[in-house]
Parts: C-alpha cells; sequence; structure tokens
C-alpha cells in the first residue's frame, strides 16, 4: 500500500487508484501535467454532511437569529425548522431535490439568500470564519476541522503528488467554503467552485456586496457548465457521493477520465452515518457507468482524523 494513502485498505477500490494515477502519470499513456485536473464535490464526499451539510447549519443559526428579532417568522419554514430543531424539513427539502422536486428547495434557498442580501464579502468570510471556530459538529461533537474524511484528503495529496491539480466543486456555496478549503484540504479559494449568490459592487462604500438573490445553483448538468467555465479542462479524476454528482462523473469518464463515488456504508460505531437517499441513482448505476464505489465500511481503515 503506498505511504501516501494510509488510512485506505488493501483492497481492489485503492487498486484501481493507484493503477489508473500510475499509468496517466508515467510510460507511454503518460498525460501532461497541464492537463490533470481533479475535481472533488465537497459536502458527503471530503466530509460530513450528515444530520445536516455544514453550510446549513450555520445558517440554522443566522435564521434563529433572525426570528429572535421578528417573531412572525417563527411560524415559516425554514425559520421554523431552526427554531424548534426540529430539521425534518430542511433533510426532506434537500431530499425531494434530489428526487427531482425542488418546491421546498426554493423556499429554503429564498431564505438562505435573505441571510447575506447587502453584505459585504468581507464581513461575510469574517462571520462564516468566526463560525468554523467556534461550531462543533452536531453528532461528533468535535470541530468541523475534524470531520474532514482523512482518506480523502490523503488521496487529494496523492494526486497533486503526482502532478495533478485539484479543485473543489460543489452544490455548497462557494464564499462558505472558501475560508476552510484551505486549512481543511490544502486547497486555495481560487480553485473553489460552488453555488454563488449573487454580487454587485458598491461604488460608495467600495465594496463588492451580495445581492438578494442566487445567481447559480452549482449541482446536476451544471456542475460540468462550471468546469469549464471556470477551469477551461475536461476533468481527469472526479469524487462524488450523490445523485447531484453524476453529471460530473460522466463528464469526466467520457473524457477517459477516473470517476469515484463515496459510499455511506458504514454501520459501525467509527461515527460515519450510514444512507442511500439521494444517491439511489449513482450508487445503482455505478458498474454500467464505469464508477469505482467506496464502501466507507470497507476501503478505509479509519474515517476522520481523530479515528
Amino acid at each position: 500500500m503506498p505511504n501516501e494513502l494510509p488510512s485506505w485498505a488493501d483492497t481492489p477500490t485503492r487498486a484501481a487508484i493507484v493503477d489508473f494515477v500510475e499509468r496517466v502519470t508515467t510510460g507511454p499513456d503518460a498525460v501532461p501535467e497541464s492537463e490533470r485536473v481533479a475535481v472533488f464535490d465537497n459536502d458527503g464526499t471530503l466530509w460530513s454532511e450528515k444530520p445536516m451539510p455544514t453550510q446549513l447549519h450555520y445558517i440554522v443559526e443566522q435564521w434563529r437569529t433572525q426570528a429572535a428579532a421578528d417573531p412572525s417568522l417563527a411560524d415559516e419554514q425554514p425559520y421554523k425548522a431552526a427554531v424548534t430543531g426540529d430539521f425534518a424539513w430542511l433533510g426532506g427539502a434537500i431530499d425531494k431535490h434530489y428526487a427531482g422536486d425542488d418546491r421546498d428547495l426554493k423556499v429554503l434557498i429564498g431564505a438562505l439568500v435573505g441571510v447575506t442580501a447587502g453584505m459585504s464579502v468581507d464581513d461575510y468570510a469574517t462571520s462564516v470564519t468566526e463560525f468554523y471556530a467556534t461550531a462543533k459538529h452536531l453528532t461528533l461533537g468535535t470541530p468541523y476541522a475534524d470531520a474532514v474524511y482523512a482518506p480523502m484528503v490523503e488521496l487529494l495529496r496523492y494526486l497533486e503528488a503526482h502532478g495533478f491539480s485539484v479543485y473543489i466543486v460543489s452544490g455548497g456555496e462557494r464564499d462558505f467554503m472558501r475560508p476552510m478549503t484551505q486549512q481543511n484540504y490544502g486547497i486555495p479559494p481560487e480553485r473553489v467552485v460552488g453555488s454563488a449568490f449573487g454580487l454587485s459592487y458598491d461604488p460608495e462604500t467600495h465594496e463588492v456586496r451580495y445581492a438578494a438573490g442566487l445567481d447559480v445553483f452549482d449541482d446536476g448538468p451544471e456542475k460540468p457548465v462550471r468546469i469549464w467555465s471556470r477551469i477551461g479542462r475536461r476533468p481527469l479524476f472526479a469524487g462524488g457521493n450523490s445523485n447531484g454528482d453524476q453529471a460530473m462523473l460522466d463528464f469526466t469518464r467520457k473524457g477517459g477520465g477516473f470517476a469515484l463515488v463515496v459510499h455511506h456504508d458504514d454501520d459501525t460505531d467509527r461515527g460515519d452515518i450510514p444512507y442511500d437517499k439521494g444517491a439511489e441513482k449513482v450508487l445503482a448505476e455505478a458498474s454500467a457507468n464505469g464508477y469505482a464505489v467506496v464502501s466507507v465500511k470497507r476501503d478505509w481503515t479509519r474515517i476522520f482524523p481523530q479515528g
């Protein structure tokens, strides 16, 4: 087992990754370094997204503050979920999205953009950084920096050591991820591609501020579009974990690249919550489409940095 992947078990999945990387970086099939682009989803791929995505945790705290200032909001979703602590509606909105029903997701996004509307990008970055400094994962009880998947961070380093340029391509909001990607993954902010609020320049204050609307939702078929518009290359390696990543995986496979799906199937006491919801399609079609499936239970000898 290569030293670069110490948290990966000696399984066919690890072997497939290593064989592919060796083939495209050495010998007659070597790909020029400039074309070695790797893209990874964030939530559920590089760190835990259960019981709720980290950004949703941050947003819930903001909604609670808004509802305290305006109690009439407490009877409306998603503020009601935030105030009562009953997050079933929030999780249901995301599950419905992956099933093709975006009605609740639109309500959720409408409230989401209301948190940042008019805020400067610098003030938002400060708020998010403060959240990361104090917030704890809801079930692990650890700082979010300790909720990253250690084997996946090792994979990022392994790819970089073999000349790959690694990007985050996520449905998560771009500027929410940027304050943590350098620290947690060693990925600089200019290599973060995600959903994004609208932006405008304020000539009076000389600040870039958020508009009251979402500019792009980086999920599903939007991911390959954003990859091309931001990177200008078809990826050679891609990793995801949900139906929303499938277009990105297929875009990568079409060019002869490697596509990896993280399957959350660990039912032990190591801390990762097992689930298939939102990933039914990508898992069902993995074999036919040539995706390598990572079993959290079988392919990783540890899950988190403190494991």
